[in-house]
């Protein structure tokens, strides 16, 4: 378990969030080990195949957004703790299943640092490992009500939807930037909104903030995705910690790069160069080059402030106090991580 003085700091630099307020700290970095322990003890199986390859992701970390988010929608409400503890970790369990699922259909050989389950074991057993989690994040919700059950059912629904929307394409006369969209709002946003959604719902909270948690989930969400879509062409590796052009590398055409395909004025070279997954460093180099001068970088920018101010315009009906100042911290964090 990560030590409480550690988690702290974590807090006050993971997803933007920034908390002034010391005993909205304290009980956040609480909460995130209580749901540490819990993820533990639900990963354990009798069996040693199992156990391992459950434990993998669990033990690899991760910010834990979607804990802290259901965290941090509970203080909305009267209390609960053990309940919101719960939740956080069903839907923890939940985003750790659809990576084992993603690292197969990626062919993934790496995740968080470690080799992917399905790189050290099998694609089987990285799938099976999956269902396992999805099979205990049921259970856990299991226990908060038939109506906690029935929503992590209908969010199980939109995660597989918008993996299917992203597999198949576009249909037919569909506008891929609105395909796009509907995609990140699937397979990221439904979550991150169902995170946000539970805290307040399990802690008590009225109806308005109940909406308020799951709309502002949804809204970032999908903003984090087309931040991230942004980073990958605008920051140097060195400022973002991450190799730029990896989308490029495996041929995802992201919002910045569907918007620089519908520009008519995009140079002919670029539209060339996003045609396929681009494997030589020289060219990926020269993508991302053309793709910082094009007007679809702009484009995704505008589009990531509008989601942003959207998201912070949905936490109107929230009591104002450190909770709420923390959600609205995420929002602009958004926006300021990708300048």
């Amino acid at each position: 378990m990560r030590h409480r003085g550690s988690t702290i700091e974590e807090l006050r630099g993971s997803v933007g969030l920034r908390i002034a307020d010391e005993q909205l700290l304290r009980t956040l970095a609480a909460g995130l080990d209580d749901v540490e322990k819990l993820l533990r003890d639900t990963a354990r199986s009798e069996v040693q195949a199992v156990h391992d390859a459950a434990s993998h992701l669990v033990e690899a970390g991760g910010k834990r957004f979607r804990p802290m988010m259901t965290l941090l929608a509970g203080e909305f409400g009267d209390g609960n703790h053990a309940d919101v503890v719960i939740a956080a970790a069903a839907v923890e369990l939940v985003h750790l299943a659809t990576l084992y699922h993603d690292d197969v259909m990626d062919e993934a050989t790496m995740r968080r640092g470690a080799p992917s389950v399905n790189a050290r074991w099998t694609n089987s057993i990285a799938i099976l490992t999956g269902d396992f989690l999805f099979a205990h994040a049921s259970r856990l919700v299991s226990d908060l009500g038939t109506d906690a059950a029935r929503i992590l059912a209908e969010t199980f629904s939109e995660l597989v939807t918008g993996q299917m929307r992203e597999t198949v394409g576009p249909g037919e006369g569909e506008d891929p930037v609105d395909h796009y969209l509907t995609v990140i709002a699937q397979k990221t946003g439904s979550l991150i909104a169902t995170s946000g959604r539970f805290g307040a719902m399990v802690s008590g909270a009225k109806p308005d903030a109940i909406r308020a948690m799951q709309r502002f989930g949804e809204i970032i969400g999908t903003a984090f995705q087309i931040s991230d879509d942004i980073i990958d062409i605008a920051s140097p590796s060195h400022e973002s910690g991450k190799t730029p052009g990896t989308d490029l590398r495996e041929g995802v055409r992201t919002l910045p790069m569907l918007y620089a395909l519908a520009d008519p004025d995009t140079d002919p070279r670029l539209v060339e160069l996003l045609a396929g997954p681009i494997t030589d460093d020289d060219l990926v180099e020269e993508a991302l080059t053309l793709l910082r001068a094009s007007t679809g970088l702009d484009r995704a920018m505008v589009t990531l402030s509008d989601y942003a101010q959207r998201a912070r315009t949905e936490l109107a009906p929230l009591p104002a106090g450190p909770a709420r100042d923390a959600c609205e911290s995420v929002a602009d964090y958004l926006v300021a991580r990708t300048r």
